[in-house]
C-alpha cells in the first residue's frame, strides 16, 4: 500500500507541480503526519522532492524531473473506461472526441488487458439525464466554454432565483455538473467566488482582457466545500407520519424538496412510521396533501388542523367551481 502511495504523490506533484501536505493528505486519504514520512522516504529513495515554506508554499520536484513510471493496473485501465455521461458530453461537443479517445487507448494496451477493457462499455453506463429528460436550454454555453478556455473575463446578464436581473463582469474559472444542470464557478472583481446556474445567465459576452486564475484554485476542492456550505445552510422542517405500506416507494418520487430520514417496520395496521424533512411547513403540507388517505401526521400534532385547513379550502375551491 505504501508503495502505491509513493507512486501516486510522485504522479501527483508530476502532473500538478505543487501541493500542500493537506491537499496531498485529502488526496490520498490519509493524515499530513504520514505524508511527511512519505516525502522523507521519496527523498532517501534519491526523488528530488522540494519543500517550499509559506503561504504559498508546498510540495513539489525539481524543475526538470520527470518520472518515466507510466505503468496502468487493471483496476486503474477500468476507471478510465467508465463510459462518461453522454448527455454531458453532448453539452460540451466531445462525444465523439470521448469515443476516439477511448478507442485509441484501447488499442494501445497490451493484448492481456485489450478485451477485458473493451468490456468496461458493456457493463457500466452513466445516465445524469432525468426521467423526464427535462434539459435545461444553455444560452451561452459556447461563450462560457470560450472564456474558461481563453482566460477571458466574462460580461454576462444574469437571472437570480428571485427573478431580478443583474449585469456583472466575472473571471469564469471552470463548469460544474451536478446531476443534469451546469453551474458556471467564477471570482468577481473582488476575488470572491461564486457559483451562477448556467440556465441562468441570459446573455454572455466574452471580453478581449485577460485574468490570471488563482494557483490554488481547485475545482473539486471548492465544489465539496460550496456543496457542503449549502447543504449545512438549509431551512429543514421535520414530519412525523403514518405511511400505508403501499407508498413506501413512491415517498421519494415527487416534484417536492423532500428528504425521507428513518422508515421504522410495518405495525399490525398496515401502516409504516416515517420521518420526513422539508424546508418548509408549506411543502410539508402540500405534500402530504398529495398522498390524500395514504398518510397521516403524527408530529407535530398542531401541522394536522393545517392540513385540514388547506384540503377544506381545496374543497371549497372545486364545489364553488361546479355550482
Amino acid at each position: 500500500m505504501r508503495g502505491d502511495r509513493l507512486i501516486s504523490i510522485l504522479l501527483l506533484l508530476q502532473s500538478q507541480g505543487q501541493l500542500t501536505a493537506k491537499e496531498l493528505a485529502e488526496r490520498l486519504d490519509v493524515s499530513e503526519r504520514t505524508i511527511y514520512r512519505d516525502m522523507d522516504a521519496l527523498s532517501g529513495a534519491g526523488i528530488p522532492v522540494v519543500a517550499e515554506r509559506g503561504k504559498k508554499g508546498g510540495w513539489s520536484l525539481l524543475e526538470g524531473y520527470q518520472t518515466n513510471l507510466t505503468g496502468l493496473k487493471e483496476s486503474e485501465i477500468h476507471a478510465l473506461l467508465v463510459s462518461p455521461s453522454k448527455q454531458l458530453l453532448d453539452d460540451l461537443q466531445l462525444t465523439r472526441t470521448s469515443e476516439d479517445a477511448r478507442t485509441k487507448l484501447i488499442a494501445s494496451l497490451p493484448a492481456v488487458y485489450r478485451e477485458g477493457a473493451k468490456e468496461v462499455w458493456n457493463r457500466i453506463y452513466i445516465d445524469t439525464s432525468s426521467w423526464r429528460n427535462e434539459k435545461e436550454k444553455l444560452k451561452s454555453f459556447e461563450a462560457l466554454k470560450q472564456s474558461i478556455w481563453k482566460n477571458h473575463k466574462l460580461n454576462m446578464v444574469y437571472q437570480r432565483a428571485d427573478g431580478q436581473t443583474i449585469e456583472r463582469i466575472v473571471q469564469p474559472l471552470g463548469l460544474v455538473a451536478k446531476g443534469n444542470r451546469w453551474y458556471l464557478i467564477a471570482s468577481k472583481e473582488n476575488g470572491e467566488i461564486r457559483n451562477y446556474r448556467a440556465s441562468r445567465i441570459q446573455q454572455a459576452s466574452p471580453i478581449n482582457e485577460t485574468f490570471e486564475r488563482p494557483k490554488s484554485f481547485d475545482i473539486a476542492q471548492y465544489w465539496k466545500s460550496s456543496t457542503e456550505a449549502f447543504i449545512k445552510e438549509l431551512p429543514t422542517y421535520e414530519v412525523q407520519v403514518k405511511v400505508t405500506q403501499f407508498i413506501i416507494g413512491k415517498l421519494s418520487y415527487s416534484s417536492h424538496f423532500v428528504r425521507v430520514i428513518e422508515i421504522s417496520e410495518v405495525d399490525k395496521e398496515g401502516w409504516v412510521l416515517v420521518k420526513l424533512s422539508f424546508d418548509t411547513e408549506e411543502e410539508a403540507i402540500r405534500y402530504i396533501l398529495g398522498f390524500s388517505n395514504q398518510m397521516f401526521v403524527v408530529e407535530p400534532q398542531f401541522l394536522r388542523k393545517k392540513v385540514c385547513k388547506m384540503a377544506e379550502a381545496v374543497v371549497a375551491h372545486y364545489i364553488e367551481q361546479i355550482e
